[in-house]
């Protein structure tokens, strides 16, 4: 006899398949955001989701991969938006001060995560070495984005863009990990806040042009 997903349409599985992993995933940041990460475990997760054990295993191979997904989420949120710079033609700047309001969104709504993520990051070895990875691409993103902003001349061009893009990546860093502090409201005001100071040491440099009246 055939299971039931042997017979639904490729589309349908799919949705399905998403469905369940999206289930699994809420599930956990809500349970690790009120017991902890340390004391939720995978039979929690998938009792919260109302989906079998099993179940996890096929979308998650543990639970610190949950945290990596919440990473690749925000990931892809920066991939489009950074495509979207691109084919907009948006200057670099505008868009990097927009980006506080887009990468803030699920912090926001789930401030204990990144405390969590942070927490991991430092202290899992499991999760540290692919959060790297992952970190990595992020900076190649900026890397690019500065990159471009200097051959635009809207972003100074003495400095290196991977220098500039590692200076980028540890102010929004830092800026999380003393909002996680308070975990309030504050967050996407200090990311405005700590771009605006950013950028008085972003901003073009002009050399001025020698005094021809000057022997």
């Amino acid at each position: 006899m055939q299971s039931v997903d042997s017979t639904l349409s490729p589309n349908r599985r799919e949705r399905q398949s998403f469905e369940r992993r999206e289930r699994l995933f809420r599930a956990a940041m809500e349970l690790f955001a009120r017991k902890g990460f340390a004391e939720t475990t995978v039979e929690d997760i998938t009792n919260a989701a109302d989906l079998g054990k099993g179940t996890f295993f096929n979308y998650f191979p543990s639970k610190e991969h949950i945290l990596l997904a919440f990473g690749e989420m925000q990931l892809a949120k920066l991939k489009a938006a950074f495509e979207e710079m691109r084919n907009a033609n948006v200057p670099v700047p505008v868009f990097m001060r927009s980006l506080g309001a887009r990468m803030t969104q699920e912090p926001m709504r789930n401030p204990a995560i990144i405390r969590i993520l942070l927490q991991a990051f430092l202290t899992d070895s499991s999760v540290r070495e692919p959060m790297l990875n992952l970190q990595n691409r992020v900076i190649a993103i900026h890397t690019e984005m500065i990159r471009i902003g200097q051959s635009r001349g809207e972003i100074r061009n003495d400095l290196p863009p991977e220098v500039i893009a590692h200076v980028f990546r540890q102010t929004i860093f830092g800026t999380l990990l003393i909002w996680t502090l308070h975990a309030d409201s504050t967050l996407l005001s200090r990311m405005e806040d700590s771009f605006e100071v950013l950028w008085s040491g972003l901003a073009p440099r002009f050399t001025p042009a020698p005094d021809s009246a000057v022997p």
